[in-house]
């Protein structure tokens, strides 16, 4: 009988030492494959943005499931993070989320996006359609989508969320980006009791921009965001032709360009809306205060006003005699003021009417 129990007790040993095994071997193997650190980050996703990071486009944005996320602790947003893929080198991308109520100061690097209205057609933004109040922007390598949500309940008020993505760009990774910032814009909003309008769920966005001569088309062809310059003089100006993008009320900005025969953008026509508008005014503060309009006092350009329904903030509508800085000249040479003036005028009556606005307001000059 004594023998027989020390068997038991040493089986038992042996099963018990042959499961701690087991379990060391399963630790390594869990290890080996990032399951442990696939937990933690999806742990820093849920955290992300205060909670309202959504993660439906990360993996189409970021071309990877390996993801982890962390809060930048920015105190001039309402929230910020940033996402970064797990690879290194040129597959390795990420994307910065950052949000603000439109009552709030804009940070100066929001603002910088309106510094060059001027500048050939750097300002352009591109509507980011189905429905959603948001725009596709590129600088220096850098695609970022912006959306303006206003809040129904709350007129003088807007979420404003702004995408950026660090890595590669193509109509997927661009479409994941416009995913992911338009649903945690509003996600946030209704987070913090902001009740607003969303558009439809977004797949791929274009990569498109203009500039280049093959962009450009007849001014008799315009059919997008210069439709309402076609019937007018701008050919015996200097601009025959015009670079647009596709029609879109939705959107906080809309912008058209006239352009030269030889291709050159000659003068640039920008909307603004809501938290666009008031930032882009914002952006120019020392120039109004100055009585200069939104511009340098050296600068030719026409302005006007208009009050719409979507917002306690004024449309801001502006054209600039665009200067050229690869050739280091103005495409048209000679500014016409009155031109200047009836080519805006005829833009903001057809924006004002595709969005329900009061008639324009056009504003003297200094």
């Amino acid at each position: 009988m004594q023998m027989k129990s020390g068997f038991r007790r040493i089986h038992a040993g042996w099963y018990a030492g042959a499961c701690l095994l087991a379990l060391a071997l399963l630790g390594l193997v869990l290890y080996g494959t990032g399951a442990f650190d696939s937990g933690s980050d999806d742990r820093s996703l849920d955290r992300a943005c205060d909670g309202t990071l959504a993660q439906d486009g990360l993996r189409a944005a970021l071309h990877s499931s390996h993801l982890s996320a962390g809060d930048e602790g920015d105190s001039d947003y309402l929230a910020a993070c940033s996402v970064h893929n797990s690879a290194s080198g040129p597959q390795g991308s990420s994307l910065e989320l950052k949000m603000r109520w439109s009552s709030a100061a804009a940070p100066s690097g929001t603002l910088a996006w309106y510094n060059a209205d001027y500048n050939g057609v750097k300002a352009q933004a591109a509507p980011l359609g189905h429905g959603w109040s948001g725009v596709v922007r590129y600088d220096s390598g850098t695609y970022q989508v912006m959306v303006a949500l206003d809040c129904v309940n709350q007129k003088s008020k807007a979420l404003v969320a702004y995408g950026d993505l660090l890595g590669t760009a193509n109509s997927t990774t661009l479409g994941g980006l416009g995913r992911v910032t338009t649903e945690t814009a509003q996600k946030a909003a209704e987070k913090y009791g902001c009740q607003v309008k969303t558009g439809k769920r977004l797949t791929g966005l274009s990569t498109a921009r203009l500039g280049t001569p093959d962009t450009a088309k007849l001014l008799q062809q315009a059919e997008g965001s210069c439709v309402a310059l076609r019937g007018t003089a701008a050919a015996r100006n200097g601009t025959p032709e015009v670079m647009e993008y596709p029609g879109d009320p939705d959107a906080p900005q809309t912008n058209c360009y006239l352009v030269t025969k030889t291709g050159k953008p000659g003068y640039g026509l920008y909307a603004y809306y809501g938290a666009a508008a008031k930032d882009f005014l914002t952006s120019e503060r020392s120039h109004l205060k100055k009585g200069y309009g939104p511009t340098d006092s050296d600068r030719d350009y026409a302005w006007a006003t208009a009050t719409c329904p979507q917002s306690a903030q004024s449309a801001v509508f502006v054209l600039y005699h665009l200067y050229d800085r690869d050739t280091d000249s103005y495409p048209v040479p000679h500014y016409s003021a009155s031109f200047a003036e009836f080519a805006l005028k005829a833009f903001a009556d057809h924006e004002t009417t595709q969005r329900g606005c009061t008639a324009v307001q056009m504003m003297s000059r200094a």
